[in-house]
Protein backbone atom coordinates (compact mmCIF):
# COMPACT_ATOMS: atom_id res chain seq x y z
CA UNK A 1 0.00 0.00 0.00
CA UNK A 2 2.68 2.43 0.95
CA UNK A 3 4.32 1.86 -2.13
CA UNK A 4 1.54 2.35 -4.14
CA UNK A 5 1.20 6.24 -2.22
CA UNK A 6 4.26 6.77 -2.72
CA UNK A 7 4.40 5.69 -6.98
CA UNK A 8 1.40 8.31 -6.96
CA UNK A 9 3.15 11.14 -5.29
CA UNK A 10 6.53 10.70 -6.86
CA UNK A 11 4.50 10.87 -10.35
CA UNK A 12 2.73 13.75 -9.32
CA UNK A 13 5.90 15.63 -7.57
CA UNK A 14 8.04 15.03 -10.72
CA UNK A 15 5.35 16.57 -13.23
CA UNK A 16 5.31 19.29 -10.47
CA UNK A 17 8.57 19.79 -9.98
CA UNK A 18 9.48 19.49 -13.93
CA UNK A 19 7.13 22.14 -14.62
CA UNK A 20 8.34 24.43 -12.15
CA UNK A 21 12.08 24.19 -13.11
CA UNK A 22 11.08 24.11 -17.21
CA UNK A 23 9.23 27.67 -16.15
CA UNK A 24 12.49 28.88 -14.72
CA UNK A 25 14.90 27.98 -16.66
CA UNK A 26 12.47 29.37 -19.54
CA UNK A 27 12.66 32.60 -17.78
CA UNK A 28 16.47 32.36 -17.49
CA UNK A 29 17.98 30.21 -20.26
CA UNK A 30 21.41 29.38 -19.37
CA UNK A 31 21.81 30.58 -16.39
CA UNK A 32 24.53 29.64 -14.53
CA UNK A 33 22.17 28.87 -11.32
CA UNK A 34 19.82 26.59 -13.24
CA UNK A 35 21.41 23.87 -11.93
CA UNK A 36 21.94 24.26 -8.60
CA UNK A 37 18.20 25.41 -8.42
CA UNK A 38 16.91 22.06 -10.38
CA UNK A 39 19.20 20.02 -7.61
CA UNK A 40 17.42 21.63 -4.94
CA UNK A 41 13.93 21.25 -6.82
CA UNK A 42 14.56 17.62 -7.64
CA UNK A 43 15.99 16.51 -4.14
CA UNK A 44 12.68 17.42 -2.52
CA UNK A 45 11.30 13.89 -3.59
CA UNK A 46 13.69 12.25 -1.17
CA UNK A 47 11.40 12.62 1.53
CA UNK A 48 8.26 11.28 -0.30
CA UNK A 49 10.73 8.13 -0.31
CA UNK A 50 12.09 8.39 3.36
CA UNK A 51 15.44 9.38 2.57
CA UNK A 52 17.23 12.15 4.49
CA UNK A 53 20.13 13.81 2.76
CA UNK A 54 23.24 14.92 4.24
CA UNK A 55 25.40 16.94 2.95
CA UNK A 56 29.12 17.32 4.88
CA UNK A 57 30.99 20.32 2.80
CA UNK A 58 34.60 21.78 3.25
CA UNK A 59 34.55 25.30 4.39
CA UNK A 60 37.59 25.79 1.54
CA UNK A 61 34.85 24.74 -1.06
CA UNK A 62 32.95 28.43 -2.00
CA UNK A 63 29.82 29.08 -4.31
CA UNK A 64 30.53 30.74 -7.52
CA UNK A 65 34.51 29.88 -7.35
CA UNK A 66 34.78 27.78 -10.41
CA UNK A 67 36.10 24.08 -9.48
CA UNK A 68 35.95 20.86 -11.75
CA UNK A 69 33.51 18.59 -9.52
CA UNK A 70 33.63 14.83 -9.65
CA UNK A 71 31.00 13.01 -8.50
CA UNK A 72 30.39 9.06 -8.14
CA UNK A 73 27.76 8.10 -10.17
CA UNK A 74 24.93 5.15 -8.83
CA UNK A 75 21.53 5.13 -10.09
CA UNK A 76 18.60 6.58 -11.75
CA UNK A 77 18.10 8.10 -8.00
CA UNK A 78 21.54 10.46 -8.43
CA UNK A 79 18.61 13.55 -9.49
CA UNK A 80 17.11 13.49 -6.43
CA UNK A 81 20.55 12.77 -4.45
CA UNK A 82 23.98 13.42 -5.20
CA UNK A 83 22.49 16.76 -7.67
CA UNK A 84 21.05 17.67 -4.41
CA UNK A 85 24.92 18.88 -4.09
CA UNK A 86 25.50 21.51 -6.56
CA UNK A 87 26.01 24.44 -5.56
CA UNK A 88 25.46 27.53 -7.38
CA UNK A 89 27.50 28.47 -10.17
CA UNK A 90 27.86 25.01 -11.70
CA UNK A 91 27.02 23.08 -15.03
CA UNK A 92 26.82 19.29 -15.86
CA UNK A 93 28.84 17.51 -18.71
CA UNK A 94 26.13 15.09 -19.65
CA UNK A 95 25.51 12.15 -22.76
CA UNK A 96 24.07 13.99 -25.82
CA UNK A 97 21.32 11.33 -26.31
CA UNK A 98 19.52 13.30 -23.17
CA UNK A 99 18.32 16.01 -25.35
CA UNK A 100 15.72 13.64 -26.61
CA UNK A 101 14.20 13.15 -23.56
CA UNK A 102 10.55 14.79 -23.33
CA UNK A 103 10.64 17.79 -20.87
CA UNK A 104 13.74 16.35 -19.23
CA UNK A 105 16.17 16.73 -21.89
CA UNK A 106 15.03 20.39 -22.86
CA UNK A 107 15.21 21.41 -19.46
CA UNK A 108 18.73 20.23 -19.25
CA UNK A 109 19.85 21.77 -22.01
CA UNK A 110 18.06 25.19 -20.74
CA UNK A 111 19.94 25.19 -17.11
CA UNK A 112 23.36 25.75 -19.37
CA UNK A 113 24.72 22.10 -19.35
CA UNK A 114 26.67 20.69 -21.84
CA UNK A 115 25.88 18.02 -23.81
CA UNK A 116 28.82 15.43 -24.96
CA UNK A 117 28.69 12.57 -27.81
CA UNK A 118 30.54 9.62 -26.01
CA UNK A 119 30.25 7.73 -29.34
CA UNK A 120 32.43 9.92 -31.17
CA UNK A 121 36.10 10.66 -29.14
CA UNK A 122 36.94 13.70 -31.42
CA UNK A 123 33.36 15.54 -30.33
CA UNK A 124 33.81 14.66 -27.01
CA UNK A 125 37.54 16.22 -27.11
CA UNK A 126 35.50 19.57 -28.31
CA UNK A 127 32.91 19.38 -25.58
CA UNK A 128 35.57 19.55 -23.18
CA UNK A 129 37.08 22.70 -24.92
CA UNK A 130 33.67 24.51 -25.32
CA UNK A 131 33.66 23.54 -21.21
CA UNK A 132 37.22 24.58 -20.51
CA UNK A 133 36.19 27.49 -22.42
CA UNK A 134 32.81 28.90 -20.78
CA UNK A 135 34.90 28.18 -17.04
CA UNK A 136 37.47 30.65 -18.19
CA UNK A 137 34.94 33.19 -19.52
CA UNK A 138 31.92 32.50 -17.29
CA UNK A 139 33.92 30.93 -13.93
CA UNK A 140 31.37 28.63 -13.83
CA UNK A 141 32.01 25.13 -12.05
CA UNK A 142 31.82 22.11 -14.35
CA UNK A 143 30.27 18.74 -12.46
CA UNK A 144 31.66 15.78 -14.27
CA UNK A 145 30.99 11.62 -13.43
CA UNK A 146 34.16 10.00 -14.21
CA UNK A 147 32.85 7.14 -14.37
CA UNK A 148 30.69 7.46 -17.24
CA UNK A 149 28.09 5.60 -16.65
CA UNK A 150 25.88 4.53 -13.60
CA UNK A 151 27.85 2.10 -11.29
CA UNK A 152 24.44 -0.09 -10.72
CA UNK A 153 25.88 -1.76 -7.15
CA UNK A 154 29.24 -3.01 -8.91
CA UNK A 155 31.27 -0.56 -6.85
CA UNK A 156 33.32 2.22 -7.97
CA UNK A 157 34.16 2.08 -11.31
CA UNK A 158 37.30 2.77 -13.00
CA UNK A 159 38.02 6.67 -13.77
CA UNK A 160 38.19 8.17 -16.96
CA UNK A 161 40.63 10.88 -17.76
CA UNK A 162 38.29 14.01 -19.01
CA UNK A 163 37.53 15.28 -15.66
CA UNK A 164 41.04 16.09 -15.10
CA UNK A 165 42.17 16.96 -18.45
CA UNK A 166 39.81 19.87 -18.13
CA UNK A 167 41.19 20.77 -14.58
CA UNK A 168 44.72 21.00 -16.58
CA UNK A 169 43.42 23.00 -19.33
CA UNK A 170 41.17 25.60 -17.20
CA UNK A 171 44.01 25.57 -14.08
CA UNK A 172 41.40 25.18 -11.97
CA UNK A 173 41.27 22.78 -8.64
CA UNK A 174 39.00 19.12 -8.35
CA UNK A 175 36.55 19.05 -5.88
CA UNK A 176 35.38 15.88 -5.30
CA UNK A 177 31.78 15.01 -4.22
CA UNK A 178 31.09 11.42 -3.15
CA UNK A 179 27.73 9.88 -2.07
CA UNK A 180 27.41 6.95 0.08
CA UNK A 181 25.91 3.85 -0.82
CA UNK A 182 22.67 3.88 -2.71
CA UNK A 183 22.34 0.11 -4.51
CA UNK A 184 19.40 -1.22 -2.58
CA UNK A 185 18.80 1.19 -0.76
CA UNK A 186 15.22 2.37 -1.32
CA UNK A 187 12.60 -0.21 -0.16
CA UNK A 188 9.30 1.41 -1.94
CA UNK A 189 7.34 -0.11 0.73
CA UNK A 190 9.77 0.74 3.95
CA UNK A 191 8.64 3.83 5.54
CA UNK A 192 12.30 5.01 6.64
CA UNK A 193 14.69 4.42 4.20
CA UNK A 194 17.47 5.43 6.01
CA UNK A 195 20.25 7.86 5.29
CA UNK A 196 22.46 9.33 2.12
CA UNK A 197 25.23 10.92 3.23
CA UNK A 198 27.35 13.21 1.02
CA UNK A 199 31.21 14.39 1.04
CA UNK A 200 32.36 17.55 -0.62
CA UNK A 201 35.87 17.48 -0.08
CA UNK A 202 38.51 20.30 -0.32
CA UNK A 203 39.62 22.00 -3.44
CA UNK A 204 42.74 20.22 -4.82
CA UNK A 205 45.29 21.84 -7.49
CA UNK A 206 46.47 19.32 -10.30
CA UNK A 207 49.99 20.07 -9.82
CA UNK A 208 52.64 19.30 -12.45
CA UNK A 209 54.36 16.65 -9.79
CA UNK A 210 51.78 14.36 -11.38
CA UNK A 211 50.51 13.38 -14.93
CA UNK A 212 46.79 13.22 -16.36
CA UNK A 213 46.83 9.81 -15.41
CA UNK A 214 48.69 9.40 -12.20
CA UNK A 215 45.86 12.08 -11.19
CA UNK A 216 43.04 9.91 -12.10
CA UNK A 217 44.20 6.82 -10.36
CA UNK A 218 45.11 9.55 -7.06
CA UNK A 219 41.41 10.47 -7.38
CA UNK A 220 40.27 7.15 -7.59
CA UNK A 221 41.72 6.09 -4.98
CA UNK A 222 40.70 8.67 -2.97
CA UNK A 223 37.14 8.85 -3.79
CA UNK A 224 36.95 4.68 -2.90
CA UNK A 225 38.58 5.38 0.72
CA UNK A 226 35.95 8.60 1.01
CA UNK A 227 32.99 6.30 -0.42
CA UNK A 228 34.09 3.64 2.45
CA UNK A 229 34.17 5.86 4.90
CA UNK A 230 30.96 7.10 3.94
CA UNK A 231 29.35 3.81 4.43
CA UNK A 232 30.55 2.73 7.92
CA UNK A 233 29.46 6.77 8.93
CA UNK A 234 25.62 6.21 7.81
CA UNK A 235 25.82 3.04 9.19
CA UNK A 236 26.39 4.60 12.89
CA UNK A 237 24.25 7.48 11.97
CA UNK A 238 21.21 4.81 10.98
CA UNK A 239 21.33 2.75 14.87
CA UNK A 240 20.77 6.36 16.41
CA UNK A 241 17.80 6.58 15.06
Amino acid sequence: MLAILRVVLMFFAFLAINIVVFIVCLARPFHRDNVHFAGQAYSQMAKILGLKIVIQRSDAVKPRVPYVFIANHQNSYDIITICKAALPGVVTIGKKSLKWIPIFGQIYWLAGNIMIDRKNSGKARDTLKIAARKVNEKHTSVWLFPEGTRSSGRGLLPFKSGAFRLAQDTAEPVVMVTASNMHGKIKWNRWNNGILLIDIAAPQPLTDEHSIREWTDIFYSRMKAKFDELNLLVAEMEKKQ
